[in-house]
């Protein structure tokens, strides 16, 4: 939906709820925050105070949530009413399917549509017919909120054609948490679901164990065969399925070097190598903090395999900090460059901003010797847990480099051989801690900037 039929469709839910439509000041703010206009934007535009506007926000927010059931203020607007309007109404063609929280058994799965059909309909399509409008079973009622929905063009773009163009069976998505890996799936369902006749979102937070998995799975898919199937790969096969497993790193060990499977779930290793290299027509999205150990060989001898490392935001971050109404707008790129146009921790130092320096990015950039991390930290240990002692070792004397180091700079007390030195670095930039520094002859590597300032303040 664009902004106009996002403010029209909003304001008609209102109406259903409340029996009145928002007044055209709301009207307004509504969707110039949809733009991402400021507040003093807002006010200029339509001649009134900041402080009016900022007070008329702050109603249409409260009215916003309680129709809407959901926590609504100007920095998450526009995501909350883009997941709602998109997880309610999918429009192909002539009809519209509408999608609420799925009850995944067997003797019931909660499917309403605008034109009505039973559920008999639904069996008699051909599940693996490219009909354009062909109405998909979605379901992501596990899937966290879209925080933002700007960005990642390029990213999109490649997986887009992986998928659709290259029919790539087993993608790999990884990067640092919060970097927004899920975010660009949930972006990616978005513009590619008319593709696909089942749509699935599982986390692995909680480790489910593989068999209880393909058993849900099953369910799902079974939904529309009068006779179920043996196999996931026989649904992969008789339909186009997307499905996507995000938290894959909860599945490796911890204290071990990356990717490496726990042993209770070693067989999650086979089922993505079965994915990769059995012939069918559907697509496994796997999402991680770090790159799964044999991923990399089935990237080089299957075609069928992808990795896609999610970098910054880069230019787009700006939006996050015009959100959040920052001052000194010509200070923003240099903010931005310090934590890496990381959505997560800008949106940490964002609030801190906020909170102790009434928005001035400014006042914030006055000292330049040191960078603030502040509630980062809490991320950064989350990642730092789950390295091996080796490892542990080996960063804290990267941090302590002044310049990138190639391979043949083993530190000297350290008394490992060079090849496991290597496997240690490989094991760093398969965690994304580690980055490989462009155009260097012979290849440099150096610790994250960010990583590096957290440990170095912990001595």
């Amino acid at each position: 939906m664009d902004v106009k039929e996002l403010s029209k469709w909003t304001d008609e839910q209102v109406f259903a709820k409340t029996g009145q439509h928002l007044d055209s000041l709301h009207k307004s703010i509504l969707e110039s925050v949809l733009q991402r206009q400021s507040f003093h934007k807002i006010a200029g535009n339509n001649g009134y105070s900041y402080d009016h506007v900022k007070k008329e926000g702050a109603k249409l927010w409260k009215l916003l949530s309680a129709v809407f059931s959901e926590e609504i203020e100007q920095k998450n607007v526009r995501s909350i009413l883009e997941n709602q309007a998109g997880s309610t109404i999918y429009s192909f063609g002539n009809s519209s399917l509408i999608i609420s929280n799925h009850n995944i058994n067997k003797n019931h799965v909660n499917i309403c549509r605008e034109n009505p059909q039973s559920l008999e309909d639904i069996e008699k399509r051909s599940p693996s017919s490219q009909v354009q409008n062909q109405l998909p079973i979605i379901y992501l009622t596990t899937a966290p909120e879209l925080n933002y929905n700007y960005g990642r063009n390029s990213e999109i773009h490649t997986l887009k054609e992986w998928i659709l163009e290259d029919k790539t069976r087993l993608i790999t998505i990884y990067g640092l948490s919060g970097i927004g890996k899920t975010a660009l799936t949930l972006k990616l369902i978005s513009e590619i679901n008319t593709q696909f006749d089942y749509i699935i979102y599982r986390s692995l937070e909680h480790l489910p164990k593989l068999i209880d998995l393909k058993d849900e799975l099953k369910q799902f898919f079974s939904q529309s065969h009068a006779t179920p199937l043996p196999e996931i790969i026989d649904y992969f096969r008789s339909s186009r399925c997307l499905v996507i497993l995000d938290d894959v790193q909860n599945i490796f060990k911890t204290g071990n070097f990356a990717g490496q499977y726990l042993t209770d779930y070693k067989d999650y290793c086979k089922f993505f190598q079965q994915i990769a290299t059995l012939s069918h027509q559907s697509c496994l999205i796997l999402i991680s903090w770090e790159k799964p150990g044999e991923i990399e060989t089935l990237e080089k001898e299957n075609k069928h395999t992808r990795v896609l490392q999610i970098q910054g935001l880069g230019e787009e971050a700006k939006e996050i900090l015009r959100q959040k109404d920052l001052q000194d707008e010509e200070k923003w790129e240099k903010l931005i460059t310090l934590y890496q146009s990381h959505p997560a921790w800008l949106n940490i130092i964002c609030s801190t901003i906020i909170e102790f320096l009434n928005g001035s990015v400014s006042l914030f950039l006055t000292d330049e010797n040191e960078l603030f991390l502040g509630d980062i930290e809490t991320n950064l240990e989350s990642q730092l847990e789950r390295l091996s002692e080796l490892e542990k070792n080996v960063i804290n004397w990267l941090a302590n480099q002044d310049e990138p180091i190639d391979i043949s700079q083993k530190p000297a007390n350290m008394e490992v051989s060079q090849a496991k030195f290597m496997h240690i670095l490989q094991s760093l930039t398969r965690r994304c801690l580690v980055e490989k520094v462009p155009r260097k002859e012979p290849a440099k590597f150096q610790l994250n900037s960010i990583f590096k300032a957290h440990i170095k303040s912990d001595f």
